[in-house]
């Protein structure tokens, strides 16, 4: 299950629109949810949480955006992937840093 985490200075405004950002990915690829979170630690004035996708929510995100995915910047499938969810949380009004997270 892929992992990523999620930095964020503003964590009661961004982890709502995550989750409805998330929500709405998951129905546009047929999936009930696919997702979930970790508990979130603060640091410094950000907020650090997990997201962890199921591999059924990747495959259909790969499958629906994979236009959106090959424009993305980064040489490897991964880096196109988290620059991706980066790139779609920031057009959906969050602000927020995105890191692949390799357990």
């Amino acid at each position: 299950m892929p992992s990523f985490e999620i930095c964020t200075t503003k964590y009661e405004e961004d982890i709502k629109l995550i989750q409805v950002v998330m929500t709405k990915m998951a129905a546009v690829c047929n999936i009930a949810s696919g997702f979930k979170f970790g508990e979130p630690t603060s640091r410094f004035g950000w907020t650090f949480l997990q997201i962890y996708l199921d591999q059924e929510l990747c495959m259909g995100i790969e499958d629906k955006f994979s236009d959106m995915i090959k424009k993305c910047k980064g040489y490897k499938p991964d880096e196109k992937f988290t620059n991706f969810l980066s790139q779609y949380f920031e057009s959906r009004g969050c602000n927020v840093k995105v890191k692949m997270v390799n357990d």
